[in-house]
């Protein structure tokens, strides 16, 4: 009985078996006007249930099993293609056409998914598949069913697989990790991450080694060179334990949508990059939230477990409808980062006034810290500004277009009069412009 309640309930006719069986119909429809027509419809009529009768045995022989199993990271990563692994292993003895249709999470609102393909008798295979998340929190991915069918083809079977699993979507850690092979690698043929040229000896001393073409002779040790009969130099290293701080605006502003991710999650993204380059440097990495509240503190420390705290503070971030509250963020800096520190502040000016409205708070924040302020230029209308006008609605947006991205130059050019860095930059090179200001503020001996 209950072979047979899972035979109905797993069992699924394909096309092949509605064609034969139609055929089948439409012979008997003519017998009604050819008699000898009935006979040859009964033949097929048999014919079609003998085979589909083969079918069922073929696909529900207790002895025949089908093995799967999903491979999902532990953690997926915002914004990035983040790999799924699904591994099946035919143990019939027959080859199998299969259909692969993984429940994925409702938030991906992909309809159409399917793997389709064929496996030999006792062979094992890994699909691979990527998605995209673009929203921070858990998901959840439900049964993997497998549909196979023998060379017959009249019916599928469907065999489901148990393999729900809930996946926390956190910041890029795919991207935290890439940026810290490409700014540690020291013969490195990456591109983007640029070598900075170190200016004077701000540093702490590391070792003496031998002289390369290229070292500063400043730096030639000369009673190791007398000692050892060829030039030495002292080697020195950025100085460590400085404090870095993300500081995230989470206001209305950063609500904007680029490539399916928010300002707010690019800045997130960035955040961790930067926090677990300037940890590896020995540095110290902290992070704080704003926006009419403040939101998350984390002190600037390099505990083991900084990094950790991190990740799961900008987890939790959410964004809030209200505008920034630069006061409060001033005061929260004046009380809780007391010694000088390099500080990153994400935000978004969608104009010269709204800087206008921040600047008297941010030229206090640079007489205590190196402020590094990092808004975004919008894409869309710099591409509005290249194209050529031709008529007059078109005009009238590329005008307006030059105006935006004006005012967005005037804004650095606005900041860097009263001494305060700045890095105008598009989201999907954010985290790559935030570690070469680090790099560069670091080589510079500015922290």
């Amino acid at each position: 009985m209950k072979f047979i309640f899972r035979l109905f309930r797993n069992i699924h006719f394909t096309l092949r078996f509605f064609k034969l069986g139609g055929g089948v119909i439409g012979f008997f429809a003519l017998s009604f006007a050819f008699p000898f027509l009935f006979f040859v419809s009964q033949i097929f009529l048999c014919v079609l249930l003998a085979f589909l009768f083969v079918d069922i045995i073929l696909l529900f022989n207790p002895m025949h099993k089908m093995e799967c199993n999903r491979i999902v990271p532990r953690v997926m990563s915002l914004g990035d293609e983040n790999k799924i692994r699904i591994t099946v292993f035919n143990r019939f003895r027959i080859p199998l056409n299969i259909s692969i249709i993984d429940e994925l999470p409702g938030a991906f609102q992909i309809r159409n998914f399917s793997i389709k393909e064929k496996l030999d008798p006792g062979e094992k295979r890994v699909f691979t598949y990527e998605l995209r998340p673009v929203t921070r929190g858990e998901y959840f991915f439900g049964n993997v069913n497998i549909y196979s069918r023998s060379f017959l083809s009249l019916i599928e079977r469907r065999i489901p697989f148990e393999l729900q699993k809930t996946v926390a979507v956190y910041p890029s850690i795919i991207q935290m990790k890439k940026f810290e092979l490409k700014a540690f690698t020291r013969i490195s043929s990456f591109e983007g991450i640029k070598k900075m040229r170190r200016i004077g000896h701000s540093y702490e001393f590391e070792q003496i080694k031998k002289y390369v073409r290229g070292d500063d002779y400043r730096s030639i040790n000369w009673k190791a060179t007398s000692r050892k009969a060829e030039l030495m130099v002292n080697q020195y290293e950025d100085e460590k334990s400085q404090q870095i701080y993300s500081v995230i605006d989470k206001s209305r502003t950063m609500h904007m949508p680029f490539d399916g991710l928010s300002l707010l999650d690019y800045a997130i993204n960035s955040t961790l990059v930067i926090s677990n380059i300037a940890l590896r440097k020995q540095d110290k990495a902290g992070l704080l939230t704003f926006s009419d509240k403040i939101g998350v503190i984390v002190k600037a420390e390099r505990s083991p477990k900084q990094l950790n705290q991190i990740i799961e503070s900008l987890y939790r971030q959410k964004p809030r409808a209200f505008e920034s509250n630069y006061e409060l963020l001033y005061s929260v800096i004046r009380n809780q980062i007391k010694s000088r520190s390099l500080i990153f502040l994400f935000t978004n000016f969608e104009s010269t006034y709204a800087l206008e409205r921040a600047l008297p708070i941010l030229r206090k924040i640079s007489r205590l810290h190196l402020l590094v302020v990092v808004f975004f230029e919008n894409t869309e209308i710099s591409g509005l500004r290249e194209q050529t006008a031709a008529v007059l609605s078109e005009i009238y947006l590329k005008t307006i277009a030059m105006k935006f991205t004006d005012e967005n130059h005037a804004i650095v050019q606005q900041l860097r009069a009263y001494g305060i860095q700045s890095i105008l930059t598009t989201p999907n090179e954010l985290s790559l412009n935030t570690v070469n200001k680090y790099l560069e503020l670091k080589s510079r001996g500015m922290i």
